[in-house]
């Protein structure tokens, strides 16, 4: 059939098809990264990505680096980079290689489909009608592969080459963009999980008139994808080669950082149990050998200051000793003299008397003190030695308030049976250094406890006081030696009786014998010292 007085269709030559150059009808937007088009009134084109949620985004926890030590955490940080950088080369590869091969099917299907219709459509009848519609259709499909479905529309009439083809696959947009902006126009649509490409173009007289033919090519996509998947597995299958590559490797590096580190901390550690000489060993000239040359010096000058100070402490320690022992001597005419002046006193004129008397105390204090000295010296020099004994222990304590003239001073609850191999002579010592810091020092009722302990193989000895207690300033320092706390705590009568040795004593003989003495306040007022001794002390040696 003819058109009337105008030109029949392709009668002098192939029918010009408007090409997809210029601005793009709806569909033939730039494709996004993973090559899918922008979502249009249709609904989201096939290989849309939407946006992860920041909240439901994979990223390591705190918790996983706090696992472990420096070579775990190492290990950790090259494989996660390795993973990160394997991820992101795959998604990259299979972007660029996804547009890649889209871009040449989609161009490729343009050409061929531009071809079929200007040979099919060349001796095209116009008006047309459903049958030479549907031989239009399929001489097109014919050139274009098996997997290619036409579909042609004529004003109101269309035509398939496949009757049972899905026509819903030309969406309204494409029939919009080849109808209102009359050039070729493309878009990706998906159909039960497979991707296909519908390419639309209008056909137009050789005058450019349009003629209202328009045809429709819809060719699958699957076989593209399943190329573009291969890349996606190769580069997959190649992140646990790598993994465990960037493993190795970063237990080699670790093995380099953290043996130094490792030498470090040993020396540290000799450093800490007393060894002042070790040293760590300097290797290259990175942080790591700048740290351990500064830890060297470091252990330099530390060794060279605690040296002085052991030495001046031992000549102070021999020199306490010696003055003491030389002392000793001197004080025994002394006190012989003092003892014969303080005896014929009261024969003596007042005056002349209360200075016998003033000189007798002063040589009996000076004597104490000398005696703590030594007592101290022992200590210090090592040459205190236990000889215990198995006592009685209420019968010592009893034994030590009677010969000190403490008994009706002193509320004491001396429960009999307690038993326990000490040496004796310094459970008196401990003992009386107690009793006598809380009578010059509190205040009446000064108690003494003694219990026991079987099942913690312990016995302890309780002395309390009411008196104003122990600040927090005198707590800190109460077992110190020479340390006196301020006239607070003590009454007038007493001031300036003890040397300052009476607690250290305490504590030194308490240590000998494997047991502590602990001090503190009590809750009504006044101090609390408790003496804590084993029933039987390691290393005991009896006194035969």
């Amino acid at each position: 059939m003819r058109t009337g007085p105008g030109p029949r269709a392709g009668a002098h030559g192939p029918i010009p098809i408007p090409d997809a150059d210029g601005p793009r009808a709806a569909g033939d937007e730039p494709r996004r990264a993973g090559g899918g088009p922008r979502p249009d009134a249709d609904g989201p084109r096939t290989g849309t990505r939407e946006p992860v949620p920041a909240a439901n985004r994979s990223r390591p926890s705190r918790a996983l680096w706090r696992l472990g030590g420096l070579r775990t955490r190492l290990v950790l940080a090259f494989v996660l980079v390795a993973a990160v950088s394997g991820a992101t080369a795959t998604a990259l590869a299979y972007r660029e290689s996804r547009n890649a091969v889209l871009d040449r099917k989609q161009d490729a299907v343009r050409t061929e489909v531009r071809n079929r219709i200007e040979q099919e459509a060349a001796d095209f009848d116009i008006p047309a009608d459903e049958v030479s519609l549907t031989r239009l259709a399929t001489g097109i499909a014919d050139g274009l592969g098996s997997d290619t479905v036409v579909l042609v529309q004529y004003r109101t009439l269309t035509a398939t080459s496949d009757a049972s083809a899905d026509r819903t696959w030309i969406t309204p947009a494409l029939r919009a963009a080849v109808r209102d902006r009359n050039r070729m126009s493309f878009q990706r649509v998906d159909r039960q999980g497979t991707p296909y490409l519908a390419v639309g173009t209008p056909v137009a007289f050789e005058s450019g008139t349009p003629s209202g033919l328009d045809v429709f090519a819809v060719t699958s996509l699957r076989a593209e994808l399943e190329a573009t998947s291969g890349v996606v597995e190769a580069v997959r299958d190649g992140l646990v080669p790598v993994a465990a590559l960037a493993a190795v490797l970063a237990l080699l590096a670790a093995g380099t950082v953290l043996r130094p580190v490792r030498e470090l901390g040993r020396a540290t550690r000799r450093h800490a149990a007393g060894d002042l000489g070790s040293r760590a060993r300097v290797r290259g000239r990175d942080e790591l050998a700048d740290l351990a040359r500064d830890f060297n010096e470091t252990a330099e000058a530390l060794e060279t200051s605690v040296a002085e100070l052991r030495e001046q402490d031992a000549r102070a320690k021999r020199f306490v000793a010696d003055v003491s022992h030389e002392l000793r001597t001197p004080l025994a005419a002394m006190t012989m003299v003092a003892t014969v002046l303080d005896e014929d006193a009261a024969a003596l004129p007042p005056d002349t008397a209360h200075a016998a008397r003033t000189v007798s105390q002063e040589i009996s204090r000076l004597s104490r003190l000398v005696d703590d000295l030594m007592e101290m010296s022992r200590f210090d020099s090592g040459a205190a030695r236990l000889h215990t004994a198995d006592t009685d222990l209420a019968e010592a304590v009893r034994a030590t308030l009677a010969l000190r003239g403490w008994t009706g001073r002193v509320t004491a609850e001396l429960p009999d049976g307690i038993r326990a191999r000490v040496d004796r002579r310094r459970v008196d010592v401990i003992v009386a250094n107690l009793v006598g810091n809380a009578l010059r020092h509190g205040a009446a009722p000064v108690t003494l406890t003694l219990a026991a302990d079987p099942a913690g193989g312990t016995v302890t000895v309780e002395v309390a006081d009411r008196g104003p207690g122990l600040p927090p300033e005198v707590l800190a320092h109460v077992f110190d030696r020479f340390y006196k706390a301020d006239t607070a705590r003590t009454r007038s009568g007493d001031a300036g009786q003890g040397s300052g040795l009476g607690t250290a004593i305490a504590l030194e003989n308490a240590r000998l014998h494997g047991g502590t003495v602990d001090a503190a306040d009590r809750p009504g007022g006044g101090a609390v010292f408790t003496l804590r001794l084993p029933l039987r002390p390691a290393g005991e040696e009896e006194d035969r």
